[in-house]
């Protein structure tokens, strides 16, 4: 009944009694209506008199979650297709997500964001991507609110609102949501995991990382391993997570725990111990042509696709596997081999964790989400792949001749891989296109599978209802008996995007209550509502590193748009954009006002203004003894004219070791002393090694150590002077004392901030070594005092 009606003017009997009872009811309906986090501090219960024995103490009832609450692990793998895990037709052996699968339930319509930091931001926030600030990467940030890789107070995560709840909260592996400036020793810590929500954190806070040399913190502060060949980033990261969820346990087993586990696998570079890869030995000769025929046989078979689905045709510009050449073909295949090893030791190390639940009895009472991939398959190797992936932003990596002459340590520590594009789309399988292109279900869908003892039914059948990704807060919080609150920290919380997907979990028929839903990554855009889909693809994502151009070509009006009935055609293979023309104007209205109002215009804005950096327009820089594991971004960029000078104590006997470093065994320069000659070498993403020795021998005691470098001018204009990598060619040279003792003319050097998450050090080469000729940390057996950089 409104309360308007009780207003009436006889109010005699029940009315009356109603009338009185109107401010209750208004009172009632205003505290629902407000859910304030943090929740009010109770008042004090007991007595205070002048005296002890007129007081009664009382303490604060702790905040304790639910009775009933489950422990929430959710778990997300990097860079999977949806086609590429055994469990959804792949041919990756994955047993241990199988099991999971076996005695949970299965999603085959759950839709994703179409690359790694967006969609991480809708999965912990229940929003849509754009009103995270994340419509695409920090790492190309631009300075709207939908773009600037802030994450928003009006949009808390579920770790904050679990937290707040009651729970305690973790969160493992890859975060990729804090601004590339802000990530610095002195931050500022703000938008970390650990002011977001997570009481610990254990992880790396880039894009991606080494699997064997990884740049890690633990909270906010850096953690250093000692050498360990035996040393994998993912073992490392469920060890941890075991430990602290025995910790926990230990001290509260009854209280709830909210773990967000996300790997850096599968994402390049492919690292793998070999042992995996040799599993895989001749398993993908027949080509990606082949293979996704392969996958899509199995998906019908184990029915996690419709009977009537079709598989999509390769798309132009992609080979034909039977076009290749026999060295081409070796390679390729071996490229997929390591990727596969790769996909499987992750689901190892992923098992030891639901095994070490199922073990200490956790497993009986937590609500397990396993999103198997935050995109599709990357094509971001190119079309030939690379192992040295990087430098495909310069498109300077090793040809098929060269890759082939060390195809065989492909997965070790030396090289950073990526498999050949086509593989990407064989993994996607059955739809079209891949990561990036988030207008199609190739970079969008990815298995789901839920796993809650005794609170599903029915795990034989698949579920089919149309989901995504922020779905999962709302789940989780009605799960878990948490009210979503209006206010958290005294901000005015923007609504719940996602729908909960808890009724699918005992009914599989249930309709989905999420009808809308717009995807948008770089321009390639798309609109789902109510079983029908209508998608407008910008470019091949192959194309991203060697032809930016593509991103910023304008003309979004020009863009061709398709059409697709995906109630009805689950992989989009039938386009009717001609055949319904009224039904696609409709669908493009439709993704207009969810762009407006979600924030995404202007579409691709990148890189209209420079990203922040921590240097700013500084031009003087000092470093002093000790400075270590400083990231790229809080240092100047050193492509450009420069003067390093050192104030250096050489030891009276055989000094040697790292003065100043940057970078890593992928990018970089280092200033080092061996064998008793000084050393300046440029590493140009591990493909290009260049030295300058200095000539004499060094002196005793304190020294000016100084390199200067004097870049050449550029012929670079336009889009391409924009865009460019910062690496250039200039003349190096190096004095000590007032005295020159070298020059050379370095072809290429810079593009040390690609190493992506190496540091700069003083005094040692902390992570992966820039010189092969030296191990990490490679520590200077004198002193450097202070290190100096100026721009020219």
């Amino acid at each position: 009944m409104h309360p308007g009606n009780f207003l009436r003017p006889v109010l005699t009997g029940r009315r009356f009694t109603q009338f009185l009872l109107l401010p209750l009811l208004c009172i009632s309906f205003a505290a629902r209506a407000e859910e304030v986090l943090p929740k009010p501090e109770e008042p004090f219960q007991g007595t205070i008199g002048k005296t002890r024995e007129e007081s009664s103490a009382a303490w604060p009832s702790p905040l304790r979650a639910k009775h009933g609450a489950p422990n929430i692990v959710l778990i997300l793998l990097d860079d999977v297709g949806f086609g590429a895990s055994s469990t959804f037709g792949g041919a990756a052996t994955t047993p241990e997500l199988d099991k999971l699968a076996a005695q949970g339930l299965r999603y085959n319509n759950f839709n994703v964001v179409g690359i790694c930091a967006p969609t991480r931001a809708a999965l912990l926030t229940g929003r849509n991507h754009h009103q995270v600030g994340f419509g695409n990467l920090p790492d190309v940030a631009a300075g709207f609110p939908a773009y600037n890789s802030v994450w928003k107070k009006n949009t808390a995560s579920i770790a904050e609102v679990l937290r707040l709840n009651g729970y305690s909260t973790a969160a493992f592996g890859k975060w990729h949501n804090t601004p590339t400036w802000e990530i610095s020793p002195v931050g500022p810590f703000d938008h970390w995991p650990t002011s977001l929500g997570f009481e610990y954190f254990y992880g790396f806070l880039a894009g991606e990382t080494s699997e064997w040399d990884p740049r890690l913190y633990r909270d906010t502060a850096p953690v250093e391993h000692a050498p360990d060949p035996k040393y994998y980033l993912t073992t490392d990261l469920a060890d941890d997570a075991i430990h602290w969820i025995h910790q926990h346990d230990a001290v509260a087993p009854k209280k709830p725990y909210f773990v967000y586990f996300a790997t850096g696998a599968t994402h390049a570079p492919h690292h793998v111990p070999h042992e995996w890869i040799d599993k895989y030995k001749g398993k993908f000769d027949q080509g990606w042509d082949k293979l996704r025929e392969e996958v899509f046989a199995r998906q019908k078979k184990l029915g996690v696709i419709p009977a009537n689905a079709l598989l999509t045709p390769r798309p132009d510009g992609l080979p034909a596997w039977d076009s290749l050449t026999p060295d081409q073909k070796k390679l390729y295949a071996h490229q997929m081999e390591v990727y596969a090893g790769y996909l499987s030791v992750t689901d190892y190390e992923v098992g030891r964790l639901l095994k070490d639940l199922q073990d200490s009895g956790d497993a009986q009472h937590t609500l397990v989400f396993y999103i198997v991939g935050d995109n599709g398959g990357s094509a971001e190797g190119g079309l030939e792949g690379s192992d040295t992936n990087v430098a495909t932003i310069e498109g300077s990596h090793r040809t098929v001749p060269e890759m082939l002459e060390h195809f065989s340590d492909l997965g070790s520590p030396d090289y950073d891989n990526h498999y050949a594009a086509g593989w990407s789309w064989a993994t996607s399988t059955p739809f079209q296109w891949m990561k990036q292109i988030a207008s199609h279900f190739g970079a969008t869908r990815d298995p789901l599978i839920v796993s809650w003892p005794d609170h599903t039914t029915h795990s034989e059948i698949v579920r089919s209802q149309f989901g995504h990704v922020n779905d999962i807060a709302p789940t989780i919080y009605q799960a878990a008996g948490v009210t979503f609150p209006d206010v958290v920290d005294g901000v005015k919380q923007i609504p719940l995007e996602g729908k909960s997907l808890v009724p699918s979990f005992t009914d599989p028929q249930v309709k989905s209550q999420h009808t809308v839903q717009y995807f948008e990554i770089f321009g390639n855009r798309a609109i789902y509502k109510d079983g029908w889909v209508a998608a407008a693809r910008r470019y091949k994502p192959w194309e991203i590193f060697s032809n930016l151009a593509t991103l910023f070509r304008g003309n979004f009006d020009k863009d061709r748009w398709e059409l697709y009935h995906v109630d009805e055609d689950f992989s989009e293979a039938n386009d009717l954009a001609a055949k319904d023309p009224d039904k696609l104007k409709e669908l493009k209205a439709v993704f207009d006002a969810e762009a407006v109002r979600n924030g995404v215009y202007p579409l691709v804005p990148i890189p209209l203004v420079d990203i922040p950096t921590v240097t700013g327009d500084k031009t003087h820089f000092v470093y002093l003894s000790g400075v270590d594991r400083l990231p790229l971004a809080t240092v100047p960029e050193l492509s450009v004219s420069h003067k390093l000078t050192a104030i250096v104590d050489f030891p009276d006997n055989a000094p040697q070791g790292v003065i100043v470093a940057e970078g890593g065994r992928y990018g970089g320069f280092s200033l080092y002393v061996k064998d008793g000659k000084l050393i300046y070498e440029s590493n140009v993403y591990g493909t290009i090694h260049q030295t300058l020795v200095a000539s004499g021998p060094l002196p005793k005691g304190k020294t000016q150590v100084v390199y200067e470098y004097e870049a050449d001018p550029s012929k670079l204009t336009g889009i391409a002077a924009l865009l460019a990598p910062k690496v250039t060619s200039g003349t190096g040279r190096l004095f000590i004392g007032d005295k020159k003792v070298g020059e050379t003319h370095f072809a290429k050097t810079g593009g040390f901030h690609s190493a992506i998450t190496e540091t700069f050090d003083v005094g040692q080469d902390t992570g992966s070594p820039v010189s092969s000729v030296y191990g990490s940390p490679f520590p200077f057996n004198g002193k450097v005092e202070r290190v100096t950089i100026d721009l020219e």
